[in-house]
């Protein structure tokens, strides 16, 4: 008889394959993930059939709870329909910056994952649901400007690539973070308005 899975191992699996990923990247092995988890490899599998398996949930995982730090305040959630898509779109890079400054192994992780091929088209779609009123302010803050053509999956990139570039320079000079962060704003507004 199989035992019960533990939510507590999984948990720890996935706090471990962040930390791993985000350090080593995707080619990390699943026995050095297990081992960073406390588990062995065998054990690793009771829980993710496939090191694919355990990429696709890792990645599911990590966009959730990156929008549940970055979709509150757009539009449909808290912010008032009144205020301007300009200052609906700024809450929302305020909140990119706040997630990848206040998770920075998440970050890691997730960039890594994101290239992932073993991560399928069916659970970018199932990630990509939460951010639908994020791609809705887009497509509202672009309709008419230089990026109105583009795909909102290279539009999403550019944006993260904005995000990282600020994060990065906060981290360099983190007595001029608001400087960056304002500044990586105004790029990000004339880029797609």
């Amino acid at each position: 008889m199989a035992r019960p899975k533990s939510d507590t191992k999984r948990n720890d699996i996935m706090t471990a394959a962040i930390r791993v990923i985000a350090e080593q990247g995707i080619g990390a092995s699943t026995a050095t993930i297990g081992k960073a988890a406390g588990v062995s490899n065998g054990a690793l599998f009771t829980y993710f059939e496939t090191k694919a398996a355990l990429l696709n949930q890792l990645y599911l995982e990590l966009k959730a709870r990156m929008a549940t730090m970055t979709t509150v305040d757009v539009p449909g959630a808290n912010v008032p329909v009144e205020n301007g898509a300009r200052e609906q779109l700024r809450l929302v890079w305020y909140a990119m910056l706040g997630w990848a400054r206040e998770r920075p192994l998440e970050r890691l992780a997730l960039a890594q994952v994101s290239v992932s091929k073993d991560v399928t088209d069916e659970t970018r779609a199932l990630a990509a649901k939460p951010y639908a009123e994020v791609e809705a302010l887009l497509d509202r803050c672009r309709a008419k400007g230089a990026m109105r053509d583009a795909s909102p999956a290279f539009l999403a990139k550019m944006v993260l690539a904005m995000v990282d570039a600020t994060i990065d320079s906060i981290a360099v000079e983190p007595e001029a973070a608001d400087k960056h962060a304002e500044i990586g704003f105004d790029a990000l507004w004339r880029a797609i308005h």
